[in-house]
């Protein structure tokens, strides 16, 4: 007999990507009394707003947005790109760092503005902010790694075949997903929602 779930997470994201990756990371895990659903199965197809400087604060704001208009517990997250050599760029502005969306655009302009620098050290961070009954809380994932000269790989989204995570010679966009997903920022962080929703079922 099929296991009735008490309570739905809504995951705050449109980006068919992450709901993608995020389904992969759960894939397997029994979330006890929670079923994660997305946006859309409840009604809402446009955007959150991400109006902040940081991504822990973009990450309350879409949790939060989506918690006062439909009375769900929810949770998002918001993921930024920091290059050592960059200042910490792209940063907050991952997602459209060329003034596009384009993964393609923006790979260029990094590698553009990095040029032939040795300096290649770089981080992806993630931060997940779950709402539930009313409670925020927080978890973040980190993976340090490198910026490759050039792109390699053809698996993943955003700049996946430009980071090669440390410990490793393949770059996220070769590596196979079920290995990505363990050691990467958004999988870090998911584990540390996973744990805390077992423990609080």
């Amino acid at each position: 007999m099929k296991k009735i779930k008490s309570m739905q997470l809504v995951f705050a994201t449109n980006n068919l990507h992450k709901v993608i990756e995020i389904n992969q990371i759960l894939r397997g895990v029994d979330l006890d009394n929670y079923e994660v659903v997305t946006m859309k199965e409840i009604g809402h197809t446009t955007d959150l707003p991400e109006t902040h400087e940081t991504i822990l604060e973009n990450a309350i704001e879409k949790a939060v947005y989506l918690n006062k208009n439909y009375y769900v517990s929810c949770f998002s997250e918001d993921t930024g790109l920091e290059i050592d050599a960059l200042n910490g760029k792209p940063g907050v502005h991952t997602a459209h760092y060329s003034g596009t969306r384009d993964p393609k655009s923006n790979i260029e302009c990094v590698l553009t503005e990095m040029g032939e620098t040795t300096r290649r050290s770089a981080r992806f961070r993630t931060v997940i902010c779950l709402i539930l009954n009313g409670q925020q809380h927080i978890f973040e994932g980190v993976c340090e790694g490198i910026i490759r000269f050039e792109p390699s790989g053809t698996q993943g989204f955003g700049y996946d075949p430009i980071f090669q995570p440390e410990g490793y010679d393949k770059t996220f966009a070769e590596l196979p997903f079920d290995i990505k997903n363990k050691i990467s920022h958004r999988g870090k962080a998911t584990e540390k929602l996973i744990a805390f929703l077992k423990s609080n079922g």
